[in-house]
Protein backbone atom coordinates (compact mmCIF):
# COMPACT_ATOMS: atom_id res chain seq x y z
CA UNK A 1 0.00 0.00 0.00
CA UNK A 2 0.99 3.63 -0.99
CA UNK A 3 2.77 5.93 1.70
CA UNK A 4 5.61 7.92 2.51
CA UNK A 5 8.61 6.02 3.59
CA UNK A 6 11.17 9.06 3.02
CA UNK A 7 13.17 11.21 5.90
CA UNK A 8 10.68 12.50 8.09
CA UNK A 9 13.01 14.65 9.85
CA UNK A 10 13.62 16.54 6.49
CA UNK A 11 10.10 17.32 5.94
CA UNK A 12 9.70 18.26 9.73
CA UNK A 13 12.46 21.46 8.89
CA UNK A 14 10.75 22.21 5.65
CA UNK A 15 8.07 23.22 7.90
CA UNK A 16 9.40 24.27 10.94
CA UNK A 17 6.78 21.83 12.56
CA UNK A 18 6.91 18.47 14.28
CA UNK A 19 4.48 17.50 12.12
CA UNK A 20 5.30 13.65 12.83
CA UNK A 21 5.02 13.96 16.35
CA UNK A 22 8.32 14.79 18.87
CA UNK A 23 11.00 15.57 16.81
CA UNK A 24 14.37 15.95 18.66
CA UNK A 25 16.44 17.21 15.80
CA UNK A 26 13.84 20.08 15.06
CA UNK A 27 14.44 21.93 18.21
CA UNK A 28 18.36 21.96 17.27
CA UNK A 29 18.20 22.76 13.41
CA UNK A 30 14.96 25.21 13.56
CA UNK A 31 15.55 26.02 9.97
CA UNK A 32 14.86 24.69 6.26
CA UNK A 33 17.38 21.46 5.26
CA UNK A 34 19.86 21.59 2.54
CA UNK A 35 23.14 23.40 2.14
CA UNK A 36 21.61 27.11 2.09
CA UNK A 37 18.60 26.10 4.55
CA UNK A 38 19.61 29.65 7.13
CA UNK A 39 20.20 31.54 4.08
CA UNK A 40 16.81 31.24 2.47
CA UNK A 41 15.15 34.99 2.48
CA UNK A 42 12.94 34.76 -0.54
CA UNK A 43 9.39 35.81 0.15
CA UNK A 44 7.49 33.09 -1.33
CA UNK A 45 4.70 33.40 -4.02
CA UNK A 46 0.61 33.12 -3.01
CA UNK A 47 0.83 29.92 -4.73
CA UNK A 48 4.24 28.57 -3.00
CA UNK A 49 1.76 29.42 -0.02
CA UNK A 50 -1.09 27.81 -0.55
CA UNK A 51 1.30 24.53 -1.91
CA UNK A 52 2.90 24.44 1.23
CA UNK A 53 0.17 23.95 3.03
CA UNK A 54 -1.53 21.93 1.43
CA UNK A 55 1.79 19.63 1.45
CA UNK A 56 2.00 20.19 5.19
CA UNK A 57 -2.07 18.70 5.39
CA UNK A 58 -1.22 15.63 3.58
CA UNK A 59 2.06 14.34 5.39
CA UNK A 60 0.67 15.51 8.89
CA UNK A 61 -2.53 13.35 7.97
CA UNK A 62 -0.30 10.55 5.89
CA UNK A 63 -2.76 11.31 2.93
CA UNK A 64 -1.24 10.75 -0.83
CA UNK A 65 -2.12 13.47 -3.55
CA UNK A 66 -4.97 11.71 -4.95
CA UNK A 67 -6.40 10.42 -1.79
CA UNK A 68 -6.34 14.14 -0.64
CA UNK A 69 -7.92 15.55 -4.05
CA UNK A 70 -10.69 12.57 -3.62
CA UNK A 71 -11.43 14.18 0.12
CA UNK A 72 -11.40 17.59 -1.23
CA UNK A 73 -14.09 16.73 -3.63
CA UNK A 74 -15.78 15.10 -1.45
CA UNK A 75 -15.75 18.30 0.99
CA UNK A 76 -16.91 20.57 -1.84
CA UNK A 77 -19.76 18.84 -2.88
CA UNK A 78 -21.02 18.49 1.20
CA UNK A 79 -22.61 20.81 3.03
CA UNK A 80 -20.63 23.24 5.03
CA UNK A 81 -17.42 25.61 4.84
CA UNK A 82 -15.58 23.49 2.50
CA UNK A 83 -12.01 23.84 4.51
CA UNK A 84 -13.51 23.04 7.97
CA UNK A 85 -14.99 19.74 6.20
CA UNK A 86 -11.57 18.97 4.46
CA UNK A 87 -10.67 18.69 8.30
CA UNK A 88 -13.26 16.71 9.66
CA UNK A 89 -12.98 14.13 7.11
CA UNK A 90 -9.15 13.71 7.74
CA UNK A 91 -9.99 13.56 11.64
CA UNK A 92 -12.21 10.88 11.21
CA UNK A 93 -10.02 8.77 9.19
CA UNK A 94 -9.98 5.24 11.71
CA UNK A 95 -5.91 5.42 11.40
CA UNK A 96 -6.11 9.31 12.93
CA UNK A 97 -9.55 8.25 14.99
CA UNK A 98 -6.92 5.39 16.62
CA UNK A 99 -4.23 8.10 17.20
CA UNK A 100 -6.52 10.69 18.95
CA UNK A 101 -7.43 7.99 21.01
CA UNK A 102 -4.05 7.16 22.85
CA UNK A 103 -3.62 3.99 21.04
CA UNK A 104 -0.59 4.66 19.35
CA UNK A 105 2.39 7.55 19.80
CA UNK A 106 1.98 8.80 16.18
CA UNK A 107 -0.15 8.53 13.24
CA UNK A 108 2.13 6.26 11.14
CA UNK A 109 2.24 3.73 14.17
CA UNK A 110 -2.15 4.34 14.29
CA UNK A 111 -2.01 2.78 10.73
CA UNK A 112 0.02 -0.13 11.21
CA UNK A 113 -1.93 -0.99 14.25
CA UNK A 114 -5.31 -0.93 12.10
CA UNK A 115 -3.17 -2.62 8.94
CA UNK A 116 -2.37 -5.29 11.60
CA UNK A 117 -5.87 -6.17 12.49
CA UNK A 118 -5.57 -4.95 16.02
CA UNK A 119 -8.08 -2.73 15.56
CA UNK A 120 -12.10 -3.00 15.47
CA UNK A 121 -15.25 -0.76 14.51
CA UNK A 122 -18.49 -1.62 16.23
CA UNK A 123 -16.67 -5.27 17.24
CA UNK A 124 -16.07 -5.93 13.43
CA UNK A 125 -12.11 -5.75 12.46
CA UNK A 126 -10.82 -3.27 10.08
CA UNK A 127 -7.97 -3.47 8.61
CA UNK A 128 -8.44 0.15 5.71
CA UNK A 129 -6.77 3.31 8.11
CA UNK A 130 -8.44 5.42 5.45
CA UNK A 131 -12.07 3.78 6.58
CA UNK A 132 -14.04 6.96 7.35
CA UNK A 133 -15.62 6.89 11.15
CA UNK A 134 -19.03 8.09 11.45
CA UNK A 135 -20.77 9.54 14.34
CA UNK A 136 -21.66 6.51 16.61
CA UNK A 137 -18.73 4.50 15.90
CA UNK A 138 -16.78 2.74 18.50
CA UNK A 139 -13.43 1.94 17.85
CA UNK A 140 -11.36 -0.45 20.25
CA UNK A 141 -8.49 -2.47 20.58
CA UNK A 142 -9.05 -6.29 19.79
CA UNK A 143 -9.28 -8.12 22.49
CA UNK A 144 -6.07 -10.58 21.78
CA UNK A 145 -4.31 -6.92 21.30
CA UNK A 146 -4.44 -5.79 24.38
CA UNK A 147 -2.03 -6.52 26.09
CA UNK A 148 0.66 -5.33 23.11
CA UNK A 149 3.63 -3.22 24.73
CA UNK A 150 3.23 -0.47 22.22
CA UNK A 151 -0.57 0.18 23.39
CA UNK A 152 -0.09 0.07 27.18
CA UNK A 153 3.09 2.23 27.14
CA UNK A 154 0.75 4.94 24.93
CA UNK A 155 -1.83 4.36 27.24
CA UNK A 156 0.05 5.12 30.32
CA UNK A 157 -0.77 8.61 31.71
CA UNK A 158 -2.31 9.63 28.16
CA UNK A 159 -4.99 12.62 28.34
CA UNK A 160 -8.08 11.27 26.74
CA UNK A 161 -10.52 14.40 27.65
CA UNK A 162 -8.31 15.91 25.31
CA UNK A 163 -10.57 15.47 21.98
CA UNK A 164 -14.37 16.20 22.90
CA UNK A 165 -15.56 14.76 20.19
CA UNK A 166 -14.25 11.32 21.26
CA UNK A 167 -15.59 9.18 24.75
CA UNK A 168 -12.72 7.08 26.13
CA UNK A 169 -14.26 3.76 27.49
CA UNK A 170 -11.23 2.16 29.63
CA UNK A 171 -13.23 -1.25 29.77
CA UNK A 172 -12.73 -1.86 26.28
CA UNK A 173 -9.44 0.20 25.25
CA UNK A 174 -11.35 2.18 22.97
CA UNK A 175 -13.73 5.09 22.71
CA UNK A 176 -16.84 6.51 20.36
CA UNK A 177 -16.73 9.03 18.38
CA UNK A 178 -19.43 11.21 18.97
CA UNK A 179 -19.37 13.64 16.48
CA UNK A 180 -17.67 15.93 13.61
CA UNK A 181 -14.93 17.89 15.42
CA UNK A 182 -15.85 21.74 15.09
CA UNK A 183 -12.40 23.49 13.51
CA UNK A 184 -11.49 24.97 17.73
CA UNK A 185 -11.09 21.86 18.55
CA UNK A 186 -8.53 20.60 16.06
CA UNK A 187 -5.00 21.36 17.46
CA UNK A 188 -3.43 20.89 14.22
CA UNK A 189 -2.21 24.51 12.40
CA UNK A 190 -3.68 24.23 9.07
CA UNK A 191 -4.87 27.02 7.55
CA UNK A 192 -7.35 25.38 5.37
CA UNK A 193 -8.22 28.02 3.39
CA UNK A 194 -5.38 28.36 1.69
CA UNK A 195 -5.96 24.72 0.64
CA UNK A 196 -9.37 26.01 -0.85
CA UNK A 197 -7.92 28.81 -2.93
CA UNK A 198 -5.41 26.15 -4.02
CA UNK A 199 -7.85 23.99 -5.38
CA UNK A 200 -10.36 26.57 -6.22
CA UNK A 201 -8.22 27.69 -9.41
Amino acid sequence: MARYTGPKTKIARKFGEAIFGEDKVLVKKNYPPGQHGLNRRRKTSEYGLQLREKQKAKYTYGVLERQFRNLFERAARTKGITGEVLLQLLESRLDNVVYRLGLAPTRPAARQLVLHKHITVNGEVVNIPSFQVKPGDVVAVREKAKSLEVIQDCLAGFNHSKYPWIEWDESIKGGKFLHMPERADIPETIKEQLIVELYSK
